[in-house]
């Protein structure tokens, strides 16, 4: 009996609990423990769904963890990763259908199913500093001011369903993110917090990017990250409308797309790497179902319904 499935993309690993395959909801506390690297499976987050009936006309809903057991609005990642679960468990054959997260509807479409290539719709980026949201300031967030530890950075933030933070570096590196990342993500001007991306334009098609989440640390590739990044450098004009901007990180590179009309577009890879079965004494530790078997009956989804 099958109770998880574990994916990579990049490097950027997830754990897919589907509530076909087990009897209990995940909470936050859940995605701590599995997520744990010792003491768990072991990964950045927890993708729990497909959450109600699966209908290929209607958007197929996903709660997705951080492994510090917060809830997070929309992953790029993690979205690939549950688009490619939803296309082989539950609807096989569909190349298309909508992913609804916290931060609503994202259109994905799969690219190349035995490859695990899929695009995701990311949507339009927002620069007001509201809707970061970044305090201090009114307007566009964009080049402003940020004090950290003693430093003065320049930030461009931007909201891209979830709230991310771009500094702009000739040298992005893993020490530079490790170390300026959590204060940053935890600076009192982001009252939400903020993942942070720190961000090098090779040329007008190709850039550079270190990642720190705000939910995960450092991550060797982040979707959602790449998009935001990809989003800044076109902001200022330093990448071309309309081309798939080539974004390398730690783990391996994405494609991202700014369309004339802004919305950004993100092609990637991920690949299943395992599925398993949850010992009973993990069960045991997960949340309030104590003593609860964590498998549910097996059952074919139904067929697909356009």
């Amino acid at each position: 009996m099958t109770h998880f499935t574990k994916y990579q993309a990049l490097g950027n690993d997830y754990v897919v609990i589907d509530p076909r395959d087990v009897a209990f909801e995940p909470t936050g506390q859940d995605a701590l423990l599995l997520c744990d690297r010792n003491f768990g499976i072991g990964a950045d987050g927890v993708l729990y769904g497909p959450i109600g009936p699966v209908h290929a006309s209607r958007p197929v809903q996903l709660r997705i963890f951080n492994s510090d057991g917060s809830e997070c609005e929309k992953s790029g990642n993690g979205i690939r990763i549950f688009a490619l679960h939803v296309a082989a468990r539950h609807l096989p054959g569909v190349r298309e259908f909508t992913v609804r997260t916290l931060s609503g509807d994202s259109s994905v479409r799969i690219v190349d199913q035995p490859a695990g290539v899929v695009s995701v719709g990311m949507g339009e980026p927002c620069f007001e500093a509201a809707a970061v949201p970044m305090l201090g300031i009114t307007g566009l967030a964009v080049e402003q001011p940020l004090l950290v530890d003693g430093r003065q950075l320049t930030v461009t933030a931007l909201n891209l369903g979830n709230p991310h933070a771009v500094v702009l570096t000739e040298h992005p590196t893993r020490e530079l993110a490790c170390a300026l990342g959590p204060l940053i993500a935890e600076h009192e001007r982001f009252p939400t917090r903020t993942n942070v991306q720190f961000l090098r334009v090779l040329d007008r098609r190709t850039i550079q990017i270190e990642v720190w989440e705000r939910g995960a640390g450092y991550t060797l590739a982040s979707g959602s990250s790449g998009c935001a990044a990809t989003a800044v450098a076109h902001r200022l004009g330093q990448v071309d409308t309309g081309a798939e901007i080539t974004v390398r990180m730690a783990g391996g590179e994405i494609g991202v797309t700014v369309a004339p009309d802004g919305t950004v577009t993100m092609t990637g890879s991920a690949e299943h790497v395992l599925s398993g079965t949850l010992a009973a004494a993990l069960v045991a530790r997960l949340g309030n179902h104590a003593g609860q078997d964590a498998a549910v009956p097996h059952s074919e989804p139904a067929a697909v319904q356009a």
